[in-house]
């Protein structure tokens, strides 16, 4: 149990963490619990900025580029992050282990070199817990099937999200007391249920 602990919900194109970051979001609302919930790439207003910058469909950059690009906007966050660390519930859709994922593990950029950007930029600030949302290749085309606009990183083939999903699979498995899975081809009220349950042990 964490008095206002710092949640990220991570997962793969598709998997369904946008969706419950955001129910999640409304259960705290609703009881009155003070928190904030940004996004990465984005959050806050130049690290929007960025974002449309690296998921315009037209942008080309190489993978060292792409990384730090994606790091220029977790800079932006940060002193919204330190602003709040410990005075409220931090939820965060996408943090360092899409990074870690996305651009190790899915593109080949240097462990270290991300590992280094990451504890210079975090400081002392710390994740509590993770809800890693896992989908298959079928469900996880459906769903960018339906949406009405595709990102630049909405278009890699299946072969880069494979590696991307085992990626976050091998983070899990390094740290699972901090780490939930969530199984997004099951039903989606079962899992709405599943982490609130979790949210409520968690504060």
């Amino acid at each position: 149990m964490f008095k206002k602990p710092v949640i990220v919900f991570e997962g793969i194109e598709g998997s369904g963490k946008s969706y419950h970051i955001s129910n999640v979001s409304k259960y705290l609302k609703k009881k009155k619990i003070e928190h904030i919930k940004i996004r990465e790439p984005g959050g806050t207003l130049n690290a929007e900025k960025i974002r449309k910058l690296i998921l315009n469909k037209q942008s080309n950059f190489n993978k060292d580029t792409d990384l730090l690009l994606y790091l220029a906007a977790r800079s932006e966050n940060m002193s919204l992050l330190r602003k709040n660390y410990k005075k409220k519930i931090i939820l965060i859709d996408r943090f360092i282990d899409s990074t870690i994922a996305y651009q190790h593990f899915g593109l080949g950029v240097n462990i270290k070199l991300i590992n280094t950007i990451n504890k210079f930029l975090l400081g002392n600030i710390k994740i509590n817990f993770t809800f890693l949302n896992v989908v298959n290749k079928d469900n996880m085309i459906k769903r960018l099937k339906k949406r009405k606009s595709l990102n630049r990183y909405d278009k890699f083939n299946n072969v880069f999200y494979k590696n991307v999903q085992n990626g976050f699979l091998k983070l899990l498995r390094k740290n699972k007391k901090k780490y939930l899975m969530v199984n997004s081809n099951l039903d989606i009220e079962k899992n709405k249920s599943f982490i609130i349950n979790k949210i409520d042990q968690l504060i």
